[in-house]
């Protein structure tokens, strides 16, 4: 340890004495320059000092020189107005001494610019003349504006004239004039002074001067306003008048100093600003050689300095490079060997020894075949190693060849091998510089990583539910499996049919400029991944020509590019849909069922309710008819007794026919019997020609002759008839107003036989020249409870059909078109009827 120490401070001393002797030899010449160049700026900058001293005490002296020119004048012009006043007031005001004043006071206004006009005013305070009389400046003071302020002005100065007795001044006005007249500048700020004029204890009036502002620069030396500029400014710094317009520098002096005009005056302030001096061409061009030669030196120096610095850096950088060279060969897991252009090794690092288990020297010296080859793979790898070489003399870029190495102790390492040609600093090339990495365990892991893709991708094509990605940058389709393109094909179109957008809307083109940031946060905060919630999505497929349904669930997720990409699964769910269509359909039958059910126990009721009172209207008619028989006159029998059989009839009629009704809800058979259709037929347009007539309708009867009888049970057949024929006159009333109803076309009602079907068929149709249906009524209209009417319980159409199907009979409706085939003019009801009674008969 010690020893150590001994030589560490042995090698310190040599150390430091060779940094002072690089030193003195390179800095003391710059710093003996750099010490003249700050002499040189300290010699500069004293003189520049000292003329800046110069230069303000000359224009604090010009600007007391000023200051007094200025007081000297006021101070004079005040003792002449005193004296004018005095030879006034002492003349007695004679036209002799009007005249002298008058004659004394303009020569005052020629030889001073600064008053632009004179004022006596007399004991009471009243102007008694003022010269000038009429010129340019005195017509812009009578202006109403300035005269108000000039006479407002001129009243307090008198005011604080009479309450001292001394001479006053009054504050400083500004006058309302444009700026493009001549003398704006002149008349622009103006002040008043009255002397007044005292005997004894007694004003006997005064004299009021105006001055301008602009004048009171006048008093000031030509020579010194062409040096200066001259500035007459107020305690608020608001300027009154200015020498000149000519802007000063930014360095220029300027100073500052109050105005004594007058005892009760008001404060004015004087300013003087210099103009830029005349250049000092000698002492400029002094300071720039002075400058000159000194940068041009130690620019020298400085060059010399780099010069050596940048040599002593590549020296530092060289011992820096090749131990940096050396800690990073013997550091990194890449094996690295070198050849010479007989291939022979010159040149191992420690990691290559490693993956050979061969010591450097050993290895140095080696030509292919080299012995850490596998003995079955050295012809092999041989060719490899000389394809190799022919590569990399001819391509710039490196081709990494897949070989193998035989450790020592047996084990066999996967390598791939970089190879580069060794050029030295003519050139020209010496050999080739191999590098090796140890690719086991990435192989394995890529074997493995392909090993979990193909069961990942397996799994995926074996869904029933179609995968899809999309990216969300440019609509392009990243991945899809076996079900989506089954249904979809390879393209992103029914990725986007299944999310409900367009790809425009999926692109993010028009982003703005932080889009990026927010792409990032986006991604990072899909941790976990943000679902939306299932969609059920409606499709045609166009293969089958069928609607499919799918279960949508989508979500952002981050790509394998790292940019944000969208994950869809669409579940066929189409059997569901239908199933669940299904049992509602069933629910609403059942419904259907539960409110027939009730009308048929409603039905039930009211015949068992209403049979009785019918059973007594029909006794009680023929009852009366009886009692009348032989006790009326015979005119009067032929018209009541008819009547009153036919109302007997009726009631038992109806009462008929709600027990048929009745048999029919409870399910069971017609009452079925021989009968012949034309007096059915007949009874029906009897029963109905009553409210046909009403509403100024007809009906016409269209019978085929020789119809033979049929087995039905015409109480039934009778009340649909009667049903059907109302409809018609329904549809008619519609479509003709009752004005014109004289014209509208009869309901007709024919019956013949239908030879089209075998057997043959009685057909009964009902036609009207209404509106006819709509497609979507005609799909429904035999449904029960559906009505367009809003009167109506939607159960008689429904009754109808049931009546004419228990018969083992067919009911249906057809829309008639008009000669152009443009719209509806009209419907037929038909029915069908079986002539001859089924062998076996269907249950109700």
């Amino acid at each position: 340890m010690k020893k150590i120490a001994f030589t560490f401070w042995q090698l310190r001393p040599v150390k430091w004495l060779r940094r002072i002797r690089g030193f003195k030899l390179v800095y003391t010449p710059l710093i003996a320059i750099v010490l003249f160049t700050v002499v040189m700026g300290i010699i500069m900058g004293t003189l520049q000092l000292q003329e800046k001293s110069q230069q303000e005490a000359a224009l604090f002296r010009d600007l007391s020189f000023a200051k007094q020119r200025i007081q000297l004048r006021f101070t004079n012009n005040t003792d002449v107005l005193q004296s004018l006043g005095r030879d006034y007031v002492s003349g007695g005001e004679s036209f002799k001494s009007k005249e002298n004043f008058i004659i004394q006071a303009e020569n005052l206004l020629q030889s001073n610019h600064e008053i632009a006009q004179i004022v006596w005013i007399d004991k009471a305070g009243q102007r008694q003349w003022r010269i000038p009389l009429d010129d340019l400046r005195t017509e812009w003071f009578n202006k109403n504006a300035n005269a108000e302020t000039i006479n407002q002005g001129l009243r307090k100065t008198l005011e604080l004239s009479t309450s001292t007795s001394r001479p006053a001044f009054s504050q400083f006005m500004t006058l309302e004039v444009p700026n493009d007249e001549v003398i704006s500048k002149e008349i622009r700020n103006v002040f008043w002074q009255t002397v007044p004029q005292i005997s004894g204890n007694e004003i006997n009036g005064m004299v009021a001067v105006l001055y301008n502002t602009q004048g009171l620069l006048e008093m000031i030396p030509g020579e010194l306003k062409g040096q200066y500029r001259f500035t007459l400014i107020t305690d608020d710094d608001r300027v009154l008048a200015i020498s000149s317009d000519k802007n000063t520098p930014r360095r220029a002096f300027s100073n500052q100093t109050s105005l004594d005009i007058g005892v009760l005056s008001p404060n004015l302030s004087l300013r003087i600003d210099t103009y830029p001096p005349a250049t000092n061409l000698t002492f400029r061009m002094l300071i720039g050689v002075v400058l000159g030669l000194s940068a041009f030196v130690i620019w020298s120096l400085w060059s010399v300095l780099r010069q050596m610095q940048v040599r002593q850096e590549a020296e530092a950088n060289l011992r820096a490079e090749t131990n940096f060279r050396s800690a990073m060969e013997n550091s990194t897991p890449v094996g690295i060997r070198a050849h010479d252009m007989n291939r022979v090794i010159t040149y191992v690092n420690p990691a290559f020894c490693e993956m050979t288990g061969w010591s450097a020297e050993e290895l140095i010296g080696m030509s292919p075949p080299f012995a850490f080859w596998p003995e079955g793979q050295k012809n092999e790898l041989t060719d490899k190693m000389d394809k190799a070489l022919k590569i990399a003399l001819s391509q710039q870029r490196k081709i990494g060849i897949e070989g193998s190495i035989l450790h020592r102790d047996g084990s066999v390492i996967q390598t791939r091998t970089f190879i580069a040609p060794l050029v030295n600093e003519k050139g020209q090339q010496t050999g080739w510089v191999t590098s090796l990495i140890d690719i086991s365990e990435p192989k394995k892991i890529r074997e493995e990583l392909a090993a979990s893709q193909e069961r990942f991708v397996a799994v995926l094509e074996g869904l029933d539910a179609a995968v899809s990605v999309v990216s969300n940058e440019n609509g392009e389709l990243l991945f899809t499996n076996r079900f989506y393109r089954e249904r979809f094909g390879n393209t992103a179109k029914g990725h986007f049919e299944l999310t409900g957008s367009d790809i425009n809307d999926n692109v993010m083109q028009s982003l703005p400029e932080d889009s990026g940031d927010r792409m990032a946060e986006s991604i990072s905060s899909l941790s976990p991944y943000q679902e939306t919630e299932s969609e059920e999505i409606q499709l045609l497929d166009e293969a089958s020509g069928i609607s499919k349904w799918y279960e949508v669930r989508r979500r952002f997720v981050p790509w394998v590019d790292g940019h944000l990409a969208q994950l869809l699964i669409a579940t066929d769910i189409t059997l569901r849909v239908e199933a669940d269509d299904l049992a509602r359909q069933q629910e609403e039958r059942m419904q259907f069922t539960s409110r027939l059910t009730t009308m048929g126990e409603m039905a039930s009721s009211l015949a068992h309710e209403l049979n009785q009172p019918l059973a007594a209207i029909s006794n009680y008619c023929m009852g009366v008819a009886k009692r009348l028989q032989g006790h009326l006159d015979p005119a009067l029998q032929k018209d009541i007794l008819p009547a009153l059989e036919k109302a007997s009839d009726q009631a038992h009629r109806a009462g008929t026919i709600i027990q048929r009704i009745k048999g029919f809800v409870k399910r069971s058979e017609p009452q079925r019997k021989s009968c012949d259709i034309t007096g059915i037929i007949h009874d029906a347009v009897g029963l109905v020609e009553i409210e046909a007539h009403r509403h100024r309708l007809s009906i016409n009867t269209e019978i085929a002759e020789n119809l033979p009888a049929v087995d039905l049970d015409p109480v039934l057949i009778l009340q649909v008839l009667v049903n059907l024929l109302k409809n018609s006159l329904d549809s008619v009333r519609e479509v003709y107003p009752l004005s014109s109803r004289w014209s509208a076309p009869p309901v007709r009602i024919s019956a013949d036989l239908d030879t089209s079907t075998f057997p043959a068929m009685l057909r009964i149709q009902v036609m009207d020249t209404g509106s006819g249906i709509a497609e979507s009524v005609i799909e429904r209209m035999f449904e029960p409870f559906f009505s367009t009417k809003s009167d109506g319980m939607g159960m008689g159409l429904n009754i109808c059909r049931s009546v004419i199907e228990s018969h083992q009979g067919r009911l249906w409706a057809t829309n008639l078109m008009d000669a152009e085939h443009t719209k509806l003019s009209g419907c037929t009801f038909t029915i069908l009827l079986p002539i001859e009674p089924p062998g076996s008969k269907a249950s109700i």
